[in-house]
């Protein structure tokens, strides 16, 4: 097997997927070479640029759930981004999780670097409700820590997103709840302002994040999973699974 960290990222999720293991003497040893580490899976994968980004640990509670000091943001593949109503094998993922998110696309570029919420607002052309698949890759995801994470786009796998709601502006963003049901029944629920306040506070986050500056900013046309309001719910067998935040619209996936 090989040592390098990118072959051991790409390695591990190559079918049939497995565990990452240690990434030992290239693991990278801090953020900045976390994030620089996930730019070289980027490039080995030729996602350059990213479809988009996820955002992770936007809350306090799944920051120390993942023992991440701060969120953290991973990019993303076009070939993770599934259709409305997708019906995905459960057998396709690993220990699979699901998450409820609100996402957006963006109409401008965002350079890399310090961003107000209010510059972030209009960058956005569509907002909408999401999903992001994640899957827990690891046998100790502490244990593998933070940097390594990140390197592994922070255990994102895919992802869903409704159709925008052309009336999304006039909408209190921050107030709008998101309703989290698995095979019908309401699981857990969260509201916008969980994402660090407001969703375009996130979307700021992460234009000057080091997700933002490896990848040399952020760009008209990217989709960005701002993050969950609720917990990641992870799955033990197929289901259906629905992100209902209402007027701004319900994101819908199928596990068979």
């Amino acid at each position: 097997m090989s040592t390098d960290p990118v072959a051991l990222i790409l390695e591990s999720r190559r079918p049939p997927r497995r565990t990452l293991p240690s990434l030992g003497a290239g693991a990278p040893a801090d953020e900045a070479s976390g994030y620089a580490l996930q730019h070289r899976v980027a490039q080995a994968l030729g996602a350059m640029p990213p479809f988009g980004f996820k955002i992770a640990a936007t809350t306090r509670q799944m920051q120390g759930y993942l023992a991440l000091s701060g969120p953290a943001a991973g990019f993303v593949l076009a070939a993770s981004l599934h259709p409305q109503d997708a019906v995905l094998r459960f057998a396709d993922f690993l220990n699979p999780g699901v998450e409820c998110e609100i996402g957006v696309r963006l109409g401008r570029d965002l350079p890399a670097g310090p961003c107000t919420q209010e510059a972030a607002a209009a960058a956005v052309a569509e907002c909408f409700a999401a999903i992001e698949i994640v899957e827990n890759r690891y046998a100790d995801f502490r244990a593998l820590g933070a940097p390594t994470l990140i390197a592994d786009q922070v255990f994102h796998a895919a992802g869903v997103i409704a159709p925008a709601q052309p009336g999304w502006r006039d909408l209190d963003l921050a107030a709008v709840q998101g309703r989290f049901r698995i095979g019908g029944v309401e699981r857990a629920t969260g509201h916008g302002r969980d994402l660090l306040g407001h969703p375009f506070a996130a979307l700021a986050w992460l234009a000057g994040s080091g997700a933002a500056r490896v990848f040399g900013g952020l760009r008209a046309g990217q989709v960005v999973w701002l993050g969950s309001v609720t917990p990641a719910i992870w799955l033990d067998g197929p289901a259906l699974v629905e992100a209902d935040f209402g007027p701004l619209g319900m994101a819908r996936l199928r596990f068979a």
